[in-house]
């Protein structure tokens, strides 16, 4: 049976901590719902109501666009090892982008990256934990090193010139923000 909280507990931050994927969620009023599945060190808990993560370079940009039009946010994360669980936190979010102070602030927090494009601050306004008693079993490998080593490779101004043609807007056609100082 599900349960909501208004904060992450310190139970459910270290489940968090302990997990290699999450998926997040969004959606403008009109056009197409984005959910995505994120990997790499790229999300940390700095409190019961604050995470932030580390957005990488990618074919889309769709979590930026979407926070511009109508605020709101799912992050979700899956137990697919040890005991069945399943959390969602819902929120808001705030992108900083590569000029932003505060974007540079939070950095401290991750391994340097190539390809690091936006980090979302994300405000967890409640949080649902339900059974998981049907997500299956898997077994962590290890990370793709595939977009870091294309990041390394086109270096810094590459990538800017990818985020050009690609990350400026979504597949529906909204600004992201990505230029934005």
């Amino acid at each position: 049976m599900a349960k909501f909280f208004d904060t992450l507990s310190p139970e459910l931050q270290e489940f968090i901590h302990n997990q290699k994927i999450f998926f997040t969620g969004s959606a403008a009023a009109e056009g197409r719902i984005n959910v995505s599945p994120k990997g790499m060190d790229s999300l940390k808990v700095l409190g019961p109501d604050k995470l932030i993560w580390l957005n990488l370079t990618g074919s889309g940009n769709e979590t930026a666009a979407h926070i511009r039009q109508v605020n709101r946010l799912t992050l979700m994360w899956c137990a697919f090892e040890g005991k069945p669980l399943i959390s969602r936190g819902y929120g808001s979010a705030k992108a900083l982008h590569p000029e932003q102070d505060q974007l540079v602030t939070y950095l401290s927090h991750f391994t340097e990256t190539a390809g690091a494009r936006q980090i979302f601050e994300v405000h967890i306004e409640s949080v649902q934990t339900s059974c998981g008693f049907a997500v299956p079993y898997m077994d962590y490998k290890e990370d793709r090193p595939i977009l870091k080593d294309w990041a390394e490779k086109a270096g810094k101004e590459g990538v800017k010139e990818y985020w050009g043609k690609k990350n400026v807007t979504s597949i529906d056609g909204l600004e992201t923000g990505i230029f934005d100082q």
